[in-house]
């Protein structure tokens, strides 16, 4: 038999009380908006393709579009891709060396990232609506 050794683990395995830094809520919605956006990949393209389709297609592709839920959708989706894009625009900077790899430049560069994609966001919502 082995010998058995207990190790020093943390216990704390509840995520609600875990605050995460500006910078790692960043990384994770940069990888959310990478899967929303692979997904509507799919969506727009059969989209695409109806609307290509006939004129027939083309009405219904409209008729789709009309409703409030799919309008909802398409803003949801604008706003994962502009997220995706400043973030990925944001880790690329880093890597090329234009933004400092200091934990105060990634929260400032977080950050900045979060204003621009609400104000693309909202240029998204206008465009939609």
């Amino acid at each position: 038999m082995g010998i058995t050794v207990k190790k020093q683990r943390p216990v704390n395995l509840d995520l609600t009380t875990i605050r995460f830094p500006v910078t790692a809520i960043a990384s994770i919605l940069h990888r959310v908006s990478g899967v929303i956006t692979f997904v509507a990949v799919g969506i727009l393209l059969w989209l695409l393709g109806l609307s290509l389709s006939s004129p027939e297609g083309f009405l219904a592709a409209s008729s789709i579009m009309d409703s409030f839920f799919v309008k909802f959708i398409m803003w949801g989706i604008l706003t994962a891709l502009a997220y995706h894009v400043v973030g990925g625009v944001r880790h690329m900077l880093m890597d090329f060396g234009y933004l400092e790899e200091t934990f105060a430049s990634g929260k400032r560069s977080a950050n900045l990232s979060f204003v621009i994609t609400v104000v693309l966001s909202l240029l998204a919502g206008v465009l939609v609506w």
